[in-house]
């Protein structure tokens, strides 16, 4: 892991909808190389922080920044806060993939045509080349064969390695991945786990929400865990899982596994 720069730093991110309010001032700094994973119930602000990140939801107060980059923001009409240079954030989101439960590709594109539409249309890459890297991520992730195939062709674990193939496509310096596995059958989780472990294995800087915890102690360099918008306990897996000291951590745990 190289402890240099930070690839994402988030200082006192909060986010409201309405009158709840979801984040209640997240920080939280990932090093170059370093594999994060966030734990916690349902409704703990988790898939939003990561999702404020890379500005799906706009954050209501806090600070964002991706490889020394701050995200520039300015106050909106209604008290809280909007991006304030649009090219800002297509650069800063090109640097980023994300990687959603449930798998989003493109019904009406092959599994190929996913794979190369970011890298030729947003990042300019020739298109043989996208296709011959396209093929070798194809490869990696067991679909070279249904490269052809539309999603709705696929099963959801295959899907799901499409997305990710197409994530690893744009070479991101970070990638979120938002429960991977939530929308899975129980038999088809382990293939996309596998997947998710080898690219956390190449040093490729990642932030990862998921309700796998035996997945999370292997992989994650660090575990954090959300309770009520807040981070409540962050780690080492050893010092999550083996030696706990928040109540709410134990009781978590416990009702895991």
């Amino acid at each position: 892991m190289d402890d240099g720069a930070n690839a994402i730093e988030v200082t006192d991110l909060h986010k409201r909808f309405g009158a709840l309010e979801v984040l209640k001032g997240v920080s939280l700094e990932a090093r170059k190389g370093e594999v994060i994973a966030i734990i916690g119930g349902s409704g703990s602000g988790k898939s939003t922080f990561l999702r404020c990140i890379n500005l799906l939801e706009t954050p209501s107060a806090g600070r964002i920044t991706v490889h020394g980059e701050t995200i520039a923001m300015k106050s909106d009409r209604r008290g809280g806060q909007v991006p304030a240079d649009r090219k800002q954030v297509e650069r800063i989101r090109a640097r980023l993939a994300m990687v959603f439960q449930s798998f989003n590709l493109w019904q009406h594109r092959t599994v190929l045509q996913n794979v190369i539409e970011a890298p030729v249309h947003v990042l300019g890459i020739p298109k043989d080349q996208a296709i011959a890297t396209a093929e070798t991520l194809l490869r990696r992730v067991g679909l070279y064969e249904k490269r052809d195939a539309y999603p709705a062709f696929l099963s959801g674990g295959q899907q799901q390695r499409a997305a990710i193939a197409r994530a690893v496509a744009v070479d991101p310096e970070v990638m979120l991945f938002d429960e991977p596995t939530s929308a899975l059958d129980p038999e088809l989780v382990g293939e996309v786990l596998g997947v998710i472990g080898d690219l956390a294995r190449e040093n490729r800087t990642m932030i990862l929400v998921t309700h796998e915890m035996k997945f999370a102690r292997n992989v994650a360099d660090r575990i954090v865990f959300f309770h009520g918008g807040v981070i409540e306990e962050q780690g080492t897996p050893e010092q999550i899982f083996d030696a706990p000291r928040s109540e709410r951590l134990k009781r978590f745990i416990q009702s895991s596994h």
